[in-house]
């Protein structure tokens, strides 16, 4: 059969993106695993690649001629950038949609690179879901990652959205879908009976009220409605629920929430896992980086966990 094909898109050209897909792309971990597919601006991989003293040869390719000549401005904030960024991910994304990779991982991007384009964009995992034909709410994020010899998985209701916004569109039916995807993924990757725990909104998930009224008349209900045919429990204050250990996942409401715990307690070793689409899809939990972009020393182990976290909930899923 081979290794299964993954695509790599490259993310924001003017930051670490291309140089940690071109560094992931070579690692020995993720060779023995999957044959890797780089997909980006031949311009920017080759300047990345000199930067870091990496050879491209050995590296297969697919290049997108997405930046005219001079558009490439290492760390700075421009439209071009942001355009080549989701032209990298979106020909990824179709090329699994076709068949012709078995998963897709994505470098980092730069949302204000993005706005400046004028694209409508608060992460990747709606990004995924409208480029399938899906309602953006479909694609759900779930970060994984190791911490003091356990597995963390960490999905989210809403995500990159101011507080104000998010608070208008944490409704019931949008929790209880959240938990109903998330029991689905792990039942996907071979936990029969998952365990959910759901944190609240409010500090100490409102205090009875205290706090206000989300937890009681949004949250409260969404797992109570759910009871009935999966393991959930909650609502839990944000601030203690990854201490609540026996879980196999815990579904936050807010961005901050689930991001926050997950780049303290494993920084450059999370990986953010696109859920309810077609595609096994796949992201690093960090940013572009402008500040240290085109230097060479950009950090590839979250890539390298990305990859191998995908391959392997590939290969559970195929199992099932």
């Amino acid at each position: 059969m081979g290794l299964p094909l993954i695509a790599i898109a490259t993310g924001d050209p003017a930051g670490i993106g291309p140089e940690i897909a071109l560094k992931a792309a070579l690692d020995p971990a993720v060779r023995a695993i999957c044959e890797p597919v780089v997909i980006g601006d031949r311009g920017a991989l080759e300047f990345h690649a000199r930067a870091a003293r990496i050879s491209l040869e050995g590296i297969k390719l697919i290049e997108r001629k997405v930046l005219a000549p001079g558009e490439l401005q290492i760390g700075k904030i421009a439209a071009a950038h942001g355009r080549a960024a989701l032209d990298c991910a979106e020909t990824a994304i179709r090329g699994a949609l076709a068949g012709e990779f078995e998963a897709v991982v994505a470098a980092p991007h730069t949302e204000s690179a993005i706005h400046a384009a004028g694209v409508e964009f608060d992460g990747y995992p709606s990004f995924v879901a409208r480029v399938a034909g899906l309602p953006p709410e479909d694609g759900i994020l779930m970060l994984c990652f190791e911490y003091q010899g356990r597995e963390v998985r960490i999905a989210h209701v809403t995500l990159h959205t101011s507080v104000a916004h998010a608070l208008r569109l944490i409704t019931t039916e949008r929790v209880a879908k959240t938990i109903r995807a998330v029991d689905a993924a792990l039942k996907k990757i071979g936990i029969e009976q998952p365990k959910i725990a759901v944190s609240g909104v409010n500090p100490h998930a409102g205090e009875g009220g205290l706090f206000g009224r989300e937890d009681i008349e949004m949250v409260t209900p969404a797992i109570e409605s759910q009871k009935n045919k999966i393991r959930v429990e909650g609502p839990i204050g944000a601030d203690t629920l990854i201490q609540r250990k026996g879980y196999d996942a815990y579904v936050v409401m807010l961005h901050d929430q689930g991001h926050v715990t997950a780049k303290l307690l494993a920084p450059n070793r999370v990986a953010g896992l696109t859920f309810g689409t077609p595609v096994l899809f796949s992201s690093v939990a960090h940013g572009a980086a402008l500040d240290i972009a085109g230097q060479g020393r950009a950090d590839h182990r979250a890539m390298v966990e990305a990859i191998t976290r995908l391959v392997g909930r590939r290969r559970r899923a195929a199992a099932t």
